[in-house]
């Protein structure tokens, strides 16, 4: 008599209301689950400190509640989706075969070691998070689909850094330290050491937190469009990326957006300062310039060798009124130091007297 085997049940995730010791990663990805066109969050650190498993935790407040892991051997067409070879030849039917983006649609696209992956996906990664749309036209396929992804990437800066140019089209960027003190790493470890005893038991025991954050996130997203910026805040934000030195004014709109989101959170209808307050650094942490000096395009020319006695003023331009005398020994090079080396000296003027005064040539009598 055989037995049914029991269905598998999903393994249960850390709940992101019981991270420990994380507020401001927290912060940033609730941002950008409330608001999924900001750009994506990138998250740098060391190893151990909660990337992705907070990345997983917040899958489970949105929406969709997807995660969906891109590994770094993905292609483009894995990522963006292809044609149904199998529709085409068996049915000789164009049909689209939809990718990674397509599954991720309301939920989270998590990118591990992202400054490892190919510049050209982590590019097409950045326009479809900034956009909420995949296009694809490829393999005689033209299709178009809603990506609305919570673009999610983590990199260890050991392993190397990410281009500036993506860099700065991520919308949030958060650098986690390491755990700042031994009460804190307390706190860390028993926490996930009572998590690993009974995942079931740790996650009842926030159920409550968790059923009320995922609300409070649905009606964020739901007021959202309704959330007004005053004058004063677009006055605040302009000065504050303008004193960071920032390039273009992508900061501008990712911090104006993310205070935004921050307000929706908070259930006001008006962003304030204290939203804006909350967000700069996020927005500002990889864009800033402020005391760093500009590269030069191309190395500067050396200036022209002046003459120590000539006066700033003069020189450049006209040479002074009166010259110092060579030594009676210097050569046409010891005369002038800025002529080249073996120059002829100048010509000079001779009296004609002189001139006449020269006896004529007379060969020699053999």
């Amino acid at each position: 008599m055989s037995t049914a085997t029991p269905p598998a049940t999903a393994p249960v995730g850390f709940p992101f209301t019981a991270i420990e010791g994380q507020p401001l990663l927290q912060r940033a990805l609730l941002l950008a689950a409330v608001d999924p066109l900001l750009g994506g969050v990138l998250v740098e650190g060391p190893r151990g400190t909660a990337k992705s498993t907070s990345a997983r935790a917040l899958a489970a407040l949105l929406p969709a509640g997807r995660f969906v892991n891109l590994p770094l051997g993905a292609t483009e067409e894995q990522l963006v989706g292809s044609l149904d070879l199998e529709a085409a030849l068996q049915r000789s039917a164009v049909q689209f075969r939809p990718g990674l983006l397509a599954r991720a649609h309301g939920g989270i696209l998590y990118v591990d070691e992202v400054n490892l992956l190919a510049d050209g996906l982590v590019d097409l990664l950045l326009d479809v998070s900034a956009s909420g749309i995949n296009r694809v036209e490829r393999d005689g396929v033209s299709h178009q689909h809603e990506a609305r992804i919570t673009l999610i990437g983590t990199m260890n800066p050991e392993e190397g850094q990410l281009r500036p140019q993506l860099l700065d089209r991520f919308g949030l960027f958060v650098r986690l330290e390491n755990v700042p003190n031994a009460q804190v790493r307390k706190a860390i470890v028993r926490t996930r050491m009572a998590f690993d005893a009974d995942p079931q038991a740790f996650a009842s025991r926030h159920a409550a937190a968790q059923t009320a954050l995922a609300l409070r996130v649905a009606q964020a997203r739901d007021r959202l469009a309704t959330v007004e910026w005053p004058e004063a805040v677009h006055d605040e934000v302009a000065q504050r990326c303008q004193d960071a030195g920032v390039e273009g004014v992508r900061a501008d709109l990712v911090m104006l957006r993310a205070a935004r989101a921050h307000a929706a959170l908070e259930a006001r209808a008006q962003v304030t300062p204290a939203d804006v307050q909350a967000v700069a650094e996020l927005a500002l942490a990889h864009r800033r310039t402020q005391g760093q000096p500009p590269e030069p395009s191309s190395p500067p020319a050396e200036p022209p060798p002046q003459n120590p006695e000539v006066p700033p003023a003069q020189a450049g331009t006209n040479p002074p009124p009166t010259a110092p005398a060579p030594a009676p020994d210097a050569g046409p090079a010891d005369q002038n130091p800025a002529s080249d080396w073996g120059a002829m000296p100048a010509s000079q003027a001779v009296p004609l007297q002189a001139v006449k005064a020269l006896r004529p040539f007379q060969p020699k009598k053999a």
